[in-house]
């Protein structure tokens, strides 16, 4: 305690310096606690939007064995755009007491409708999903039955008579179920979401602390060997320096928890993009305070003693100037152990067995990328003394020799400056193999994408309009054959595939022998074909044009198309193509449906899926093969990387200027000695660049190397189709050079014009 309180004391003591450098070590700080507060509350964050999910889900059994007079639900489950939109149908019963779902004070009665808050909003402003919603509005959904505030959520009041016939209607019981039927991100994927943002945030987390909490670290260093020569002991000399870091990272860490309170206000109002929450699932719980209020001041404590063992071990050293001891070897291993492990996962790759992330392997896989970032991190300082050594002894440029000689009496200053960006880089790869994989899980193989909708709702006017969304390759309608049920039940049927020969080319995978103006007969080889659809057989449809309706007979023709539809389709059951030029002017099939068909790219899918809901916001819209919910994780998880991205793209940034900025400060004795001995600022600030840019730009060639192994080996032990991310490696590398350019252009202004002899005098 007396090392401490002397410590503050020389804190507070030491001159307007000090108090500045300490403010500033408190303002870093928290900036990485208010990040690492954001990165600890998002699993809470998505377990209360599930909870609340769960908590409104009716338990229901059969109707047909329910007792009398209990109430009946029916849930239907719709795309709006891009979003579901959920409709719970509700008849209350003969019973006394009948429990309400959560954010509702009773059931609603026949004819009432329950909103959510932004359902009222968009009903509002298309009135035409007024069809879907029957009955009066009386009120809003509150919170507690709402899983977030964008939610599309509905009540309908209705009598039993309407739903009781629906094989999907249930009795209901209670409400509340002990998990959420459609999690906002599944388990599995929410596991890998948790490494991702570990790796994007908290790594280069570590490093801005540390960082921070070494500001100025020559000038104390040399305080501290005063300290020690005058008689303090050892111990006693570490606990002095760290008494300063602890009350630095502790005040940090409050101001932190602050300017988490205001962003979680801010954001929860404001949302991301597919992520909306309330503000009291962004509160701080007492684990996130904890391990903010303990573990950043713990870091500092330790982070603090490291930094004061060489003046505590030898002081003279440290006041005479004495060159240091080359940096340690053993980060190198580290390297090496991690490369290793990833790189003989990707080996599994190029087998017919690859590795998968099962048992054991799923820790090594872990543990490999882990060792290689935190390899990553403590070779540099190593590499860097021995690239200034090596060039030093060589070149014969006055700016290159005197940059890498400073480089080489200090190697560790390079692991503060440059090892934040680098750290940014190897994450980024990451956070590629993460999407990439989740992507494989979620969406469909097939490279198209179709998209069915019933003729029956919707106007010529809207069939046009829909046909010129943007993202939709090709279109075409079917038509339903028609007749009369006969003795032995319902008549064989056909379905007719309404387009011509370049629709049905983007439509399947493969189409021979289409010959435009004809109708012809589709045959798909690699299924059986019915009986009923052979050559003469005829089959009646229906059609209206305007108000009269009107009747076609086709024939099967003998003529042939070889199809290889793709897998699903929603033209896989045509039977027969018509050409519209066959059918009557201004005709249109009564039953059928409108298919779309675009890429199977999640953006694309979205879009025309928005698009689709601008043009008729009430029509049953069926993605063939596509669940609405799996587009909305996909949004969820590329909103929460971006995130992590931009979050550890702040703490890179942040790092890097202040440790290049403290850095300056420190060498201006150096840099003044220097000038006086004729060195031009030109000169100088070539030095500078020098001294930044090749450091990292090895380390940067380093992350991308060992980032796109570590991504190679999650995407080979995660079981998908892609285990090489080529595409991704042009990103990086441009990202990592323009990297190099800001952080070489921002050290020129470092270099400062005035020139202080004071600073070179003797303490």
């Amino acid at each position: 305690m007396r090392e401490f309180t002397l410590g503050l004391r020389l804190l507070f003591g030491s001159g307007r310096g000090s108090r500045i450098r300490f403010f500033l070590m408190a303002a870093g700080g928290s900036l990485g606690v208010c990040c690492l507060a954001l990165v600890l509350t998002i699993p809470a964050i998505l377990d209360a939007h599930d909870a609340r999910a769960a908590a409104r889900e009716p338990q229901t059994t059969s109707a047909a064995k329910a007792r009398t007079g209990s109430a009946l639900v029916l849930e239907r489950r719709d795309p709006h755009g891009s979003k579901p939109l959920t409709r719970v149908f509700v008849a209350r019963g003969t019973k006394a007491t009948q429990q309400p779902p959560p954010g509702l004070d009773a059931l609603p009665g026949p004819g009432e409708l329950y909103l959510s808050p932004r359902l009222h909003e968009l009903l509002r402003a298309e009135p035409a999903l007024k069809d879907l919603l029957p009955g009066r509005e009386k009120g809003r959904i509150g919170p507690a039955g709402l899983a977030d505030p964008d939610e599309l959520y509905a009540y309908v009041g209705t009598s039993r008579k309407e739903i009781a016939g629906d094989a999907d209607t249930g009795a209901l019981q209670s409400f509340g179920y002990p998990y959420a039927p459609t999690p906002v991100v599944e388990p599995s994927t929410l596991t890998n979401l948790r490494f991702a943002l570990a790796t994007l945030v908290l790594l280069p987390l570590a490093v801005f602390l540390s960082v921070c909490a070494r500001l100025s670290a020559a000038s104390r260093t040399r305080r501290l060997a005063a300290l020690r020569l005058l008689g303090l002991s050892t111990k006693g000399t570490q606990r002095v320096n760290a008494a300063e870091t602890v009350a630095a990272a502790l005040l940090g860490a409050l101001l932190g928890l602050g300017e988490y309170g205001i962003l979680n206000q801010v954001m929860s109002r404001s949302g991301l993009p597919a992520l909306r929450w309330y503000p009291a699932d962004g509160a701080l719980s007492w684990t996130t305070v904890a391990v903010c209020l303990l573990g950043c001041p713990a870091l500092a404590w330790f982070v603090g003693r490291a930094s004061a063992r060489t003046a505590a071990a030898n002081p003279l050293a440290v006041r005479r100037t004495a060159v240091p001891k080359p940096p340690t070897k053993w980060g190198g291993l580290l390297l090496v152990t991690g490369l290793g492990i990833v790189t003989g996962f990707c080996a599994t790759g190029l087998t017919d067995h690859p590795a998968t992330s099962d048992g054991l392997f799923a820790v090594l896989v872990v543990g490999g990328v882990l060792l290689t970032g935190s390899g990553l991190v403590l070779t540099l300082p190593w590499l860097s003394y021995l690239l200034a050594r090596k060039v030093a002894g060589t070149t014969r440029s006055l700016a290159l020799n005197l940059a890498m000689r400073r480089n080489e009496v200090e190697p560790g200053s390079t692991m503060r400056v440059v090892t934040g960006l680098v750290l940014l880089v190897y994450a980024a790869s990451l956070a590629q193999g993460v999407l990439i994989e989740f992507e494989q899980v979620s969406k469909p193989n097939n490279p198209v994408q179709d998209y069915s909708m019933p003729l029956s709702a919707l106007s010529d006017q809207q069939q046009r309009q829909l046909t010129e969304v943007p993202g939709v390759r090709a279109h075409a309608r079917t038509m339903v054959s028609w007749s009369k049920p006969g003795p032995s039940g319902i008549p064989p049927q056909a379905t007719a595939l309404v387009a011509t020969c370049a629709d049905l080319t983007r439509l399947v995978r493969r189409a021979e022998g289409c010959t435009d103006g004809r109708v012809m007969r589709l045959v798909n080889p690699n299924s059986a074909t019915d009986p009923d659809i052979h050559p003469g057989a005829s089959f009646p449809f229906r059609l209206r044009s305007g108000r009269h309706p009107v009747s076609v007979t086709l024939t099967i023709p003998s003529a042939r198309i070889v199809t290889r539809p793709y897998d699903p389709s929603a033209v896989g059951d045509a039977s027969v193509i018509v050409p519209p030029s066959a059918l009557p002017a201004h005709a249109r099939p009564q039953s059928g449906s409108l298919i779309l068909d675009s890429d199977s790219d999640p953006h694309v899918v979205r879009k025309v899926l928005d698009g689709i809901g601008g043009v008729a916001p009430t029509v049953s819209v069926e993605p063939v093969g596509v669940n609405v919910d799996s587009l909305s994780q996909i949004a969820v998880i590329e909103t929460l990387l971006v995130l992590g991205m931009v979050m550890g793209l702040v703490i890179g940034v942040a790092a890097f200027l202040v440790a290049v900025s403290d850095r300056a400060v420190e060498r201006r004795a150096q840099v003044t000695a220097i000038t006086l001995i004729g060195a031009r600022a030109r000169t100088l600030r070539a030095v500078q660049a020098i001294q930044v840019a090749l450091p990292l730009a090895i380390g940067l060639v380093l992350a991308l190397v060992s980032g796109k192994l570590a991504e190679s080996s999650y995407l080979v032990t995660g079981g998908g189709e892609v285990f090489w991310d080529v595409a991704g490696i042009p990103v990086l590398a441009c990202a990592a050079l323009g990297v190099i350019v800001v952080a070489t252009l921002g050290t020129l202004p470092l270099v400062g014009r005035r020139v202080d002899p004071e600073l070179i005098r003797r303490d």
